[in-house]
């Protein structure tokens, strides 16, 4: 796997509070890795220690191969949660400024915001004051001021917020794109949806520890349960009498003479056994396996972790 940024074993503490205990990730290039979490568990701080505004108190930071060192901010764009501009000044003034600030030359920073102005439509703006603009327009905006220089590792935290399901198809379509032009992305969000649809591969961190890795079609496969579907008709007996042990239905309904059911599978049992079981008694229109929601995972996954410490700080 071609690693584009490690992060090992990293510790950071506040006073009597330690936000990160031993975190390691691995992104690989080329990706858009989901850093999750709940409120609290950690990932803005390892945030800002990758954009190095804060540094770690252990651990070691790799960006393409080398220790992380103050030039690497260069080949780095981060969209913070809390935005950044400045609300006095104007819109293209601003993301002139930011742009130059990246290291990029006046004509060719001019360049491209025309060109992201204009895909994004928002000409318009240039002249206008940022207070003026609501929260979504300041966040087309930033997410330009992000992405502009070209890093090669952009860092997206909650990047969704304030825009409309239009706009958030938008970033989302553009989040796409600069991945598969050779970008790599840490995508840090709640919403557990759009890892589904954006993301690669994942980190779960809980109370500043992480407590699930992967790729997110692993991560679902891991937390499969072997349930599968059915939906048919003419449907004669009753579940329990017409399937054998190693299948037990786990709940049942009929609605408009379609009856279905959601069966987990034991022991060798397979999908082609339930066909076989329940063909002499219904017509079978669908068959599906249920794979697990990366929403139904984080909650299950941060509970569980949640109970367990509960469990040892009772018993200490």
């Amino acid at each position: 796997m071609d690693i584009i940024f490690e992060a090992k074993h990293i510790t950071k503490r506040f006073a009597a509070h330690t936000a990160l205990n031993r975190v390691s990730i691995t992104v690989p290039r080329n990706s858009i890795f989901g850093l999750l979490g709940p409120n609290g568990a950690g990932k803005t701080t390892l945030i800002r220690i990758i954009n190095q505004i804060t540094g770690p108190d252990e651990g070691s930071l790799f960006f393409d191969g080398e220790a992380l060192k103050p030039h690497h901010i260069y080949n780095i764009g981060y969209l913070p949660e809390e935005r950044g501009l400045y609300k006095k000044m104007k819109v293209g003034e601003q993301a002139l400024y930011l742009a130059r600030l990246k290291g990029l030359s006046k004509h060719d920073a001019m360049s491209k915001l025309r060109y992201w102005f204009g895909k994004f439509e928002i000409q318009a703006w240039w002249n206008r004051k940022v207070e003026e603009l609501s929260k979504g327009m300041q966040q087309k905006v930033q997410f330009i001021v992000t992405i502009l220089h070209e890093p090669r590792l952009l860092i997206f935290d909650e990047p969704f917020s304030g825009f409309d399901p239009i706009n958030v198809n938008l970033v989302k379509e553009e989040i796409l794109n600069l991945r598969d032009k050779g970008a790599t992305i840490i995508f840090s969000t709640h919403n557990m949806a759009s890892v589904e649809e954006l993301c690669d591969y994942i980190t779960l961190i809980n109370r500043s520890e992480k407590i699930l890795e992967g790729s997110v079609r692993d991560v679902k496969n891991t937390y499969k349960s072997n349930i599968y579907e059915v939906s048919g008709q003419q449907f004669s007996g009753a579940w329990d009498s017409v399937l054998p042990g190693s299948m037990i239905p786990v709940r049942t309904s009929t609605d408009d003479n379609m009856h279905k059911a959601a069966i987990r599978l034991s022991g060798n049992a397979g999908p082609n056994d339930l066909l076989a079981a329940l063909l002499p008694h219904m017509e079978i229109h669908a068959l599906n396996e249920v794979i697990p929601t990366m929403n139904e995972i984080f909650i299950t996954t941060v509970g569980q972790d949640s109970r367990e410490t509960k469990t040892e700080e009772v018993q200490a």
